[in-house]
């Protein structure tokens, strides 16, 4: 099916979605299990806590990570599969209607209305069945909501790509002018963060302040802990930070090659689309190694006591948080991209969704570009 672009997926596709995603789940299991004894084992070896501690919580972000990718694949391959095959059919028209966004955001809903409720008893509270419950049909909508996105996307093969009218983007496709104002909105919120965290860092009297003398120390002002006093008091707390640098900074490249292969028609289909693929999957790697050291990294700051409660702690999380949503967004739209290398492909015709989502991808790293010096250098 990769040879060139179907209008019909089979149903043994989306069987085989199904079977990925269990073996992703499973693969997520295993990985989890020896990263947990390994951090043991290197306790009880060395007695480095920090290198221990941040082994067994990446174990558990592999598992967390491979369950919500494995999930989406086995319940989107599930759901997609139990539609007969007629209804796959799509015609070559372009982009339509959906109601698949606005499922998802009910998902959305429900799952934030049961996580808050599920997650008291980490809080001391008695365990609450119910609002687990409710988080898991959230989950669930949301998938299923995914998965029909995928199928409703998939014969789309760049034609008929409606165009904006409007100066000043007129002739360009409308969803690449969605993009940039899409993109435009994120820097307001991203500027918002920083400006907060800037203008509360001049006026606090760091450790930074008390190594260099500076007035404030002489003044007596109380001495604020910020997150890079933990992050680069030693080569080991900072090195999650430079590894997630340089991974995103090379998923940019993984990307652009990706489009570059998309468009390259003087190569066989099945070679290009298994290359698209390829750099797909790069990308993918990467991006999840920067979520997994991302947890690392809050496992060992809130160990340290350096918590939401505080006022430079709240600004730092949701600030690094939100980034951090960012990057796990663009995961799931390269998770349906490597769907789409293997059912329908890429050409010159539709690969203009991979520059576009190229250019989502390089705003969010950028935007660590900035994070990391100000967050955790300064």
């Amino acid at each position: 099916m990769s040879g060139g672009h179907h209008n019909h997926i089979s149903n043994d596709v989306w069987m085989r979605t199904v079977g990925l995603g269990i073996a992703t789940i499973v693969g997520g299991v295993v990985t989890c299990g020896a990263l947990v004894v390994g951090g043991h084992f290197v306790d009880n070896m060395t007695g480095n806590h920090v290198l221990a501690d941040g082994i067994i919580i990446a174990g558990w972000a592999v598992l967390g990570i491979t369950l919500i990718f494995g999930g989406l694949y086995a319940v989107a391959g599930f759901a997609n599969s139990s539609i007969p095959d007629e209804e796959h059919d799509h015609d070559d028209h372009g982009h339509h209607g959906s109601a698949s966004p606005i499922i998802m955001a009910a998902g959305v809903l429900l799952f934030m209305m049961g996580f808050d409720g599920s997650m008291e008893y980490l809080r001391g509270e008695p365990f609450n069945g119910f609002d687990t419950m409710l988080a898991i049909v959230g989950l669930t909508i949301i998938f299923v909501a995914i998965g029909n996105w995928w199928r409703e996307d998939l014969p789309f093969s760049g034609h008929g790509e409606p165009k904006s009218l409007g100066q000043p983007f007129e002739g360009q496709d409308i969803r690449k002018v969605g993009m940039w104002i899409f993109l435009m909105s994120e820097m307001m919120v991203f500027a918002s963060f920083f400006s907060s965290y800037l203008r509360m860092r001049t006026g606090w009297c760091t450790q930074w302040d008390e190594k260099v003398g500076s007035a404030c120390v002489e003044n007596g002002d109380t001495i604020v802990q910020v997150a890079s006093d933990l992050v680069a008091s030693s080569p080991w707390t900072l090195l999650p930070g430079a590894i997630n640098t340089f991974a995103l900074i090379l998923s940019s490249y993984t990307i652009v090659l990706a489009l570059k292969t998309a468009k390259n028609m003087e190569l066989d289909a099945d070679v290009r689309n298994r290359k698209v693929r390829n750099y797909m999957l790069a990308t993918l790697a990467l991006g999840s190694l920067f979520i997994v050291l991302k947890l690392v990294e809050w496992g060992h700051l809130i160990h340290e006591g350096f918590t939401v409660g505080s006022v430079q702690g709240s600004i730092f999380y949701v600030a690094t948080g939100a980034h951090g949503l960012h990057v796990f967004v663009g995961l799931l739209i390269m998770l349906y991209y490597i769907f789409k290398s293997d059912t329908v492909g890429w050409d010159e015709k539709n690969a203009q969704g991979i520059e576009y989502f190229g250019l989502y991808w390089h705003f969010v790293d950028l935007a660590w570009v900035a994070i990391f010096p100000a967050f955790y250098l300064y």
